[in-house]
Parts: C-alpha cells; sequence; structure tokens
C-alpha cells in the first residue's frame, strides 16, 4: 500500500526565487519597450476565416450508381441520387 500526500509549497522568502510560477496575467510593456507586433496588412480573409472557425473540408465522392458529388467530409455521407451510403 503506498500513501501519497501533497505537501503546500513552502512561502518565498525575501531574495529567494519563487518554485511556482507567476500566474498573473500579462504584464504591459515598459514605456520604451516594443509592444506586441501590430497585424499584418492583407490578412483581413485569413483573420476571418479563423474567426469563423475555417474553412470547411469538402471532397468528392462517386457512388456505385454512377452519382459523382460533393459533399462535407464526414462519417456519415449519403449519395443524394440514391441515398446509399458512402465509404469514408
Amino acid at each position: 500500500m503506498t500513501i501519497r500526500q501533497r505537501l503546500a509549497p513552502l512561502p518565498a522568502k525575501p531574495g529567494r526565487p519563487r518554485s511556482i510560477p507567476d500566474r498573473r496575467g500579462p504584464r504591459e510593456a515598459a514605456p520604451g519597450q516594443p509592444g506586441p507586433p501590430a497585424p499584418r496588412p492583407g490578412l483581413a480573409d485569413e483573420r476571418r476565416l479563423r474567426s469563423e472557425g475555417g474553412p470547411e473540408d469538402v471532397a468528392v465522392y462517386q457512388c456505385g450508381c454512377g452519382c459523382v458529388f460533393e459533399a462535407r467530409v464526414s462519417t456519415d455521407v449519403a449519395c443524394p441520387h440514391c441515398d446509399a451510403s458512402q465509404a469514408w
């Protein structure tokens, strides 16, 4: 049988680095220090796609009945002509 006990961290002493990383939010840039880079122009479409969840993946399927069609990539695709299930 193994007994495990979680120990509380020791309080930080003056002049001694903390053993636990500081979990506060990001610090603001000091005056004279560069801030975060400005967004590059011409990437508006890419930013829009990323904010909307990205592009939809589409595949071309060919059914046994001869119908060729495009549909979203999924594990459950049916032929629009004969309603047969397609293998993914």
